[in-house]
């Protein structure tokens, strides 16, 4: 069983669970968060939710970096894995991070949710800012009258103003509809087609 299809697998079931949000659902394949670190699968609707595959052919050296990010960024982080990582998987994650067990078929890969996500109790203002491009921390500053002085900063200075005068229920939100509506990033594309309905 191959990473791809995993990733077909999820993103059936992911279109199918937003079925009826779909026109205001965005779905980003390999989003990047923070350095080297990107969500292997992001969905973006009313919350800011992401999905990590790890197929058979991987390995778990990276799980615990990409625990540490997605949990700062992400409202919801779910693992996707096989029965080869399954169990010493879930012993790394936290509590609050779901489980989708991988498991291949002769129809193809048959996914079966073993824990649901729960909100990050993590989540961190500092580096959810730095979502934001800076002409969207900008926009955003400008919009709440918090420009001031700082226009022409480095992007630290803008994403620390926005992280500290806004609360975290609103800054998520302010992400969220800023990534919902970006174009022109590498990862603009929708989820692969094969084998999705």
């Amino acid at each position: 069983m191959h990473d791809v299809d995993v990733r077909i697998a999820l993103h059936r079931r992911l279109r199918s669970t937003h079925r009826r949000e779909l026109a205001t659902t965005r779905f980003v394949d390999e989003l990047g968060i923070v350095g080297r670190v990107r969500v292997d699968t992001a969905v973006l609707n009313g919350a800011f939710s992401g999905y990590e595959i790890k197929s058979e052919r991987d390995t778990l050296k990276r799980l615990p970096t990409q625990i540490d990010f997605y949990s700062k960024v992400l409202d919801y982080c779910t693992l996707v894995t096989t029965d080869r990582h399954l169990a010493h998987a879930a012993d790394m994650l936290p509590d609050w991070w779901g489980v989708i067990a991988a498991r291949e078929t002769k129809d193809g890969v048959f996914l079966v949710r073993r824990r649901a996500p729960r909100l990050s109790p993590v989540l961190d203002p500092w580096h959810l800012s730095r979502m934001l491009w800076r002409s969207e921390v900008l926009h955003t500053l400008n919009e709440l009258n918090l420009c001031s002085g700082i226009r022409s900063r480095p992007n630290s200075i803008l994403w620390d103003r926005l992280a500290s005068s806004v609360t975290r229920h609103r800054l998520r939100r302010i992400v969220r509809d800023a990534l919902k509506s970006r174009s022109g990033w590498r990862a603009d594309e929708q989820p692969p087609t094969g084998g999705v309905e």
